[in-house]
C-alpha cells in the first residue's frame, strides 16, 4: 500500500468508496470534486458530498467543475501516484490523464463494454436485467473504454430501485478500488474490452414518463430505473403527478390503460396485459403520500374508466 492516493468524486454515492480506501490503509493525499453547488429551494450553496466528507477528515480538497491549469497544478502539489475517480462529473483531457504516474482508475457500476455512460445501473434496470455490475478500469480518452481490473455484481431484490442497488455497490466499492491498486502495485494492466458497447445515456425528466398502455413488466422495471432519480410519473388533471414504488397485481385489468380503481383498499392501475398496484403518490403542489388516501380524496371507486391516468 505504498501508492499515494488522489480521490475524485462528488455525489452521495462516492462518499463509501472513499471511506473504503481509506479502511484499506491506503494514503488519500486529497479529493478533487465538483464546485459548491446551489441546493434547495433558497438555493444555498453547498459543498459536495465528497467534499464535506474529506473536510470531516481533513483532507486537502481541490473544487473544479472543469480541467484547468489551477485545477492541475492544484493536483500536482498533492503528489498523488494514482487516482481513484467515482463520479467525479466532469472530462478529464489527456493532459490530466498523463499527470499521475500510474494514472486514473474509475470505478464504474456496469460490466464493461456494456453501459458504458452516465447512468449505467439506471439504464440496465430499465432494460429489465437482474444482475448488476461493478468494474474497475483504467481511464483513457475514450468514453469508458480503457482496460479492466476487476468486476463484482449483485442480484436485484423483489424492491430494489436503482437507489438501492447503487448504494450497494458503493458500499463494496472501495475494496474492489483496493485490490485493483494491490493489483497494479503488482504489476498488473488490466484486460482490454471485448464485445459490442451499449450506451447508458444521463437520465432526463422524460425517462420517468410512464405510459399506462406498456406491459406491466416493462412498467416496473421502468419505475425501478428512474427512482430515485429522475423518478417516475404522469399527468394527472393536466400535471404532473408523482409516482412512488409500484408492485404488479392479480387484479384483472379493467377499463382503458390509465384507468384507475379503488379495490380493498388497494388502488390498481390498468396497462395493457394486467394491472399495477400504487403504493404511494403525490399530487402537484403536495408531498408523497399513501395512494388509498389519494384515491379516496380524489373519488376513486371500483369503476374502471372514472378516473384516468394518463
Amino acid at each position: 500500500m505504498t501508492l499515494k492516493v488522489l480521490f475524485a468524486g462528488t455525489p452521495e454515492i462516492a462518499v463509501a468508496p472513499l471511506n473504503g480506501l481509506l479502511e484499506a490503509g491506503y494514503d488519500v493525499v486529497g479529493v478533487l470534486t465538483r464546485e459548491d453547488a446551489p441546493v434547495g429551494r433558497k438555493r444555498k450553496l453547498t459543498a459536495s458530498p465528497v467534499a464535506a466528507r474529506a473536510e470531516e477528515l481533513g483532507l486537502p480538497v481541490v473544487k473544479a467543475n472543469r480541467w484547468s491549469d489551477d485545477a492541475a497544478a492544484a493536483v500536482s502539489a498533492l503528489g498523488a501516484d494514482i487516482a481513484a475517480v467515482v463520479a467525479y462529473g466532469a472530462i478529464l483531457p489527456q493532459s490530466a490523464l498523463d499527470l499521475l504516474p500510474q494514472g486514473w482508475i474509475n470505478l464504474h457500476f456496469s460490466s464493461l463494454p456494456h453501459w458504458r455512460g452516465a447512468a449505467p445501473v439506471q439504464r440496465a434496470l430499465m432494460a429489465g436485467e437482474t444482475e448488476i455490475f461493478s468494474n474497475t478500469f483504467r481511464i483513457e480518452a475514450g468514453l469508458d473504454s480503457g482496460p479492466v481490473f476487476l468486476e463484482e455484481s449483485t442480484a436485484v431484490e423483489a424492491d430494489d430501485t436503482a437507489g438501492t442497488v447503487l448504494d450497494r455497490l458503493a458500499s463494496t466499492g472501495g475494496a474492489l478500488l483496493a485490490q485493483t491498486f494491490a493489483n497494479i502495485e503488482a504489476g498488473e494492466t488490466g484486460t482490454e474490452q471485448s464485445g459490442e458497447p451499449t450506451h447508458a445515456a444521463k437520465m432526463t425528466l422524460a425517462d420517468g414518463r410512464i405510459d399506462f398502455s406498456d406491459t406491466v413488466e416493462h412498467i416496473l422495471a421502468q419505475v425501478r430505473g428512474v427512482t430515485p432519480e429522475p423518478g417516475a410519473w404522469c399527468e394527472f388533471k393536466d400535471a404532473r403527478f408523482k409516482l412512488g414504488m409500484v408492485r404488479a397485481s392479480e387484479v384483472a385489468p379493467e377499463g382503458t390503460p390509465g384507468s384507475v380503481r379503488l379495490l380493498a383498499k388497494k388502488v390498481v392501475v390498468t396497462c395493457s396485459n394486467g394491472c399495477l398496484e400504487l403504493t404511494q403518490v403525490q399530487p402537484a403542489g403536495k408531498k408523497m403520500m399513501n395512494a388509498a388516501d389519494w384515491a379516496r380524496g380524489a373519488g376513486v371507486n371500483a369503476e374502471a374508466d372514472r378516473l384516468v391516468l394518463v
